[in-house]
């Protein structure tokens, strides 16, 4: 099925694009959300103005994320945990509890999504986290796992 898509859809397409999509995932996902419509010959002719609404908007998104990035860069949070008898954590330091600690420290919302944990946290020490704001926008933090007493 041939849809155009009315936003920015990661790693799919950007708004104003028309694109072959599976059936199922144009009917089940991308219409129900709103983030597609049908390729019909009167979207065609709005092609133009939902690729300048798309890119006025991804222009928006970017300087914001690349605000927050300048923000969060190299900033340090400690986060603590419970710890077995044997020095590992209990369960694992999860990128809720990141994204949690790094919203009350700076004061805005952290989307615990844009937390990239590669390897869970299972152990007290410094840890480097790579936060990834956009597809092309990153920022790293350190985090200081403790024990929790």
């Amino acid at each position: 099925m041939h849809v155009i898509f009315l936003e920015d859809v990661p790693d799919k397409a950007h708004a104003g694009e028309v694109v072959k999509v599976a059936d199922g995932y144009a009917r089940n996902y991308l219409l129900p959300k709103g983030l597609a419509q049908v390729v019909t010959p009167e979207i065609l002719k709005r092609v133009d103005k939902i690729k300048s609404e798309g890119d006025t908007r991804r222009i928006k998104e970017t300087e914001a994320m690349e605000e927050l990035a300048q923000l969060l860069d190299n900033t340090r949070i400690n986060v603590a945990a419970r710890v077995t008898p044997n020095g590992r954590y209990y369960g694992a330091i999860t990128n809720n509890k990141i994204a949690e600690e790094l919203t009350s420290v700076l004061g805005r919302d952290i989307d615990r999504r844009i937390v990239e944990v590669i390897e869970p946290i299972r152990e007290p020490g410094e840890h480097e986290i790579t936060l990834r704001l956009s597809s092309d926008i990153q920022a790293t933090i350190y985090i200081n796992a403790e024990n929790e007493e």
